[in-house]
């Protein structure tokens, strides 16, 4: 199966991408599926003005490899830190290029310095997922103080998050394991 993480902070000293390291370490350690992480500081956008892209073929070139990774991935992951009681417009930009992720399974993963830990940007992209046709896991990863979570190099500062992070893989997996199935027995 591939998953995609998407860190969705447009910022150089994204504090939310260390959580999005961390989850690619975590998952390629302990799954055999192939696990990639989509930065958006990676791609450049323009705010969608144009035609959607609904398949590979679609893509304008510079956007071919990108393009290949959002239509073969069988799960993504959407890691954010909250803008103004939502999700990043740069996270919603990419999501409206590629729109129509239908029955991919979606992980939200929130992360903030702050003691709220993004809890209003996980509410927002609900939404988005839903939008998209996609399939949310219901077991978020909240992650407040995420600076004292994690350091930069995405490893594990506070031992005591370990059971949300164990909490939401494990229920992101077995959605996401299941819906996988699911698929390959229609086709």
């Amino acid at each position: 199966m591939n998953i995609e993480i998407v860190s969705g902070s447009p910022r150089n000293q994204s504090v939310s991408y260390r959580v999005a390291l961390f989850l690619q370490k975590y998952l390629t350690e302990k799954t055999e599926h192939t696990v990639n992480i989509i930065d958006v500081r990676d791609w450049q956008f323009p705010l969608l003005q144009q035609e959607v892209f609904s398949s590979v073929e679609k893509a304008p070139d510079e956007l071919k490899p990108l393009a290949k990774r959002m239509f073969s991935a069988n799960a993504f992951i959407l890691v954010t830190p909250e803008y103004n009681g939502s999700y990043t417009p740069a996270m919603k930009n990419l999501f409206d290029h590629f729109p129509k992720q239908l029955h991919k399974t979606f992980g939200i993963v929130t992360a903030s310095p702050g003691a709220l830990g993004g809890m209003r940007a996980s509410q927002q992209i609900q939404l988005l997922i839903n939008a998209l046709f996609g399939i949310g896991s219901p077991h978020m990863l909240i992650t407040p103080f995420v600076d004292k979570k994690f350091d930069a190099d995405g490893n594990l500062l506070d031992p005591s998050f370990q059971n949300s992070i164990d909490v939401f893989v494990a229920e992101f997996l077995w959605l996401a394991e299941s819906l996988s199935v699911e698929m390959q027995e229609l086709v």
